[in-house]
């Protein structure tokens, strides 16, 4: 993990991209895993331009049943008050907000898409450009968009780790499979109109905690509790059979032992982790479809044991019926000559990320007849939501 943040008497920018566009929309912010309140004195939203200036007239500030401050207790989200806005589809969006007190976020997303820009003094929510900002590649307090979108609009949840969150495809292409998928589905044929919220989280596991909570414990939050949610696309468990089996590494002159090795998962104990999922989204009428784990041979933690465990949850998720569909990722981008490996030209390096074109590849394997969309025909697009 990097150093913690700290920010006093500063302004924060953040960039999110959304897949579908609107007029009146509200911000989710977040201090779920903060254990203190957190108090932000200034939140604006506005459309931004690619070297993170702001679109000029479409800065907004937010409030909060009416107040511009808000304070956020400890381990709870926030809503802002709705705000008129007109985003079309695909459009960048930055979220600027300002703290006057020294604060610490312990809510944040580790892995963002498009850069974060951090001010040196001042309250700059307003501001067109914020002069001499710092770039990091995080999200702090920033949960999620909600747009006002008629009932033909309906959102799918992309679920899981590393892969899903977008590791390996270079910060603000857009070239994770969930964006690319966004991509595909805005060239459908029909009116109806998907927006895809990606709740990948790098690191994460379905059975234990680590990089944030296990997918059982946070599918309340990420998954039900967002609105217009018809179907999610499930891809994890490698980091499951991954993590007890890291290698040790030397921290401050000594060997650290694997904090993880107690943690061993079998096939089983994934698949009952998944069959949880997969019955509690059923419980709310949301579709689950159920994703091959992607090839790792030659990933840091790679064992012949553990290829068996993801052979055998994989050919569960092919077989069992379970799932309301498959999409078969592993397929999609292993090497036919060693299926236990990745195509060479699908992966970032690690032998466990895929690179822009394996996650295009990925998106393409997603049959979108499964989702209820029909695929346009070659030269063929469908105008973009206003």
């Amino acid at each position: 993990m990097p150093p913690p943040l700290t920010l006093s008497d500063q302004t924060i920018r953040e960039v999110v991209r959304s897949t579908i566009g609107g007029e009146r929309l509200r911000v989710r912010l977040s201090n779920e895993c903060g254990t203190e309140p957190v108090v932000l004195e200034s939140v604006h939203i506005a459309l931004v331009n690619k070297d993170g200036s702001l679109e000029p007239g479409t800065d907004r500030a937010l409030a909060f049943d009416g107040r511009g401050t808000v304070q956020i207790p400890a381990g709870a989200p926030m809503l802002s008050d709705p705000v008129d806005l007109k985003i079309p589809q695909f459009a960048d969006v930055a979220i600027s907000i300002y703290v006057s007190k020294s604060t610490t976020p312990e809510t944040f997303h580790l892995l963002g898409q498009r850069a974060t820009y951090i001010s040196g003094p001042g309250n700059f929510t307003g501001a067109a450009d914020i002069p001499h900002a710092k770039e990091v590649h995080s999200w702090y307090w920033l949960s999620d968009l909600e747009f006002w979108e008629p009932e033909s609009t309906h959102a799918i949840v992309t679920l899981g780790d590393s892969i899903t969150d977008g590791f390996g495809a270079r910060p603000g292409d857009y070239a994770d499979w969930p964006d690319q998928l966004a991509d595909r589905l805005s060239q459908s044929k029909g009116g109806q109109q998907f927006a895809v919220d990606n709740e990948g989280i790098g690191g994460n596991r379905i059975l234990y905690d680590g990089a944030g909570v296990s997918a059982l414990a946070r599918f309340d939050r990420d998954v039900l509790a967002r609105p217009g949610v018809t179907e999610m696309i499930l891809l994890e468990g490698i980091n499951d059979i991954g993590w007890p089996n890291m290698k040790p590494r030397m921290r401050n002159g000594t060997m650290r032992k694997n904090p993880f090795a107690d943690q061993v998962v079998s096939a089983d104990d994934l698949i009952l982790g998944m069959k949880q999922i997969i019955a509690r989204a059923h419980q709310h009428g949301i579709k689950v479809f159920g994703a091959t784990m992607t090839p790792y041979e030659g990933a840091d933690y790679f064992t012949a044991q553990g290829e068996k465990v993801r052979e055998a949850v994989n050919q569960w998720i092919r077989t069992s019926g379970a799932f309301d569909g498959v999409f078969d990722f592993d397929a999609a981008v292993r090497d036919p000559a060693h299926p236990e490996q990745f195509r060479e030209d699908y992966q970032h390096g690690d032998h466990l990320h895929p690179n822009a074109a394996g996650y295009k590849a990925m998106a393409a394997a997603i049959d979108l007849g499964k989702l209820g969309v029909a695929e346009a025909t070659p030269g063929q697009t469908s105008a973009p939501l206003q």
